[in-house]
């Protein structure tokens, strides 16, 4: 009987029952995914303390504790040692080991998506933004040998930042979001990883898309709406494009292997999720 959960705030309205409760199902596994909601006038140690006293066998960590949980780990993976945050925890005989399954969810996303584009890793990809998904993104596509990957962002330092991940076998250049605008025809993947574009947030895209190429993949991680308006931009100019949804639903995988061993086929989950989506 597993006993999974997840610990942010505001989680209320998380999605990540629905996503780990069919996972178990789909194993054939026992368990549950309760949710351990910590208010920010909560005592975060206290709360953490009780936690350790349910003796969860794993759980995942969201915003804005991500990187508050790490001194109450007993170990992180090298992942998320680079990244300085944490999403997944496991308990390995009462040791916490801290993942982050972010990136790598990220690229099975876009693997099972666009595998022809895994084919030749001379691609260009172009990453806009540069706050923790991208770093995330950034480092888990550098494993793989991507040869050239560009980041655009308002704050050069930031995406400077990101750079030094990178591999010798990785090429970064910086712009700012203006001169990305004018470089988007030479990109065979564009990452939008900001959270313009949220309902809540700013619906206009973060960049123009006059120049770019009907053969690119233009892909965004805001998930709510479903089709953001530079996905929409994008598809009615030919180019193919990768919904945000499934970054969820892959991480979400790669943290249930960590806890479970099993890593069930998340394909068929793909549409049942958007379903549940378009249903709120």
């Amino acid at each position: 009987m597993y006993k999974l959960g997840l610990i942010g705030y505001p989680i209320q309205h998380s999605l990540s029952p629905w996503i780990h409760e069919r996972l178990l199902q789909k194993a054939e596994l026992q368990g549950e995914y309760r949710l351990f909601e910590i208010t920010p006038e909560d005592d975060f140690k206290e709360k953490v303390l009780e936690l350790k006293e349910k003796q969860l066998d794993g759980f995942n960590v969201t915003v804005p504790y991500k990187e508050k949980i790490i001194p109450y780990l007993n170990d992180m993976d090298d992942i998320a040692k680079e990244m300085q945050a944490v999403n997944t925890v496991v308990n390995e005989k009462g040791r916490w080991v801290g993942y982050n399954t972010d990136g790598i969810g990220y690229v099975r996303s876009l693997e099972n998506a666009y595998p022809d584009l895994f084919e030749h890793l001379n691609r260009k990809i172009m990453i806009l933004g540069a706050g923790g998904a991208a770093r995330g993104i950034y480092y888990a596509l550098t494993k793989f040998g991507f040869a050239q990957i560009d980041i655009a962002n308002r704050t050069q330092e930031k995406a400077e930042d990101i750079a030094k991940l990178g591999k010798d076998n990785t090429k970064t250049k910086i712009f700012t979001i203006e001169e990305a605008s004018r470089h988007l025809d030479e990109y065979d993947l564009i990452i939008q990883t900001t959270s313009i574009g949220m309902k809540s947030v700013d619906l206009k895209p973060i960049v123009q898309l006059n120049r770019l190429n009907p053969e690119t993949i233009m892909s965004d991680i805001v998930y709510q709406p479903l089709k953001t308006q530079i996905l929409q931009d994008a598809e009615r100019l030919g180019a193919r494009i990768l919904l945000g949804h499934t970054m969820l639903l892959y991480q979400a995988q790669y943290a249930f292997e960590i806890w479970t061993g099993m890593c069930p086929d998340v394909q068929e989950m793909e549409y049942e999720l958007l379903a549940v989506l378009e249903g709120r």
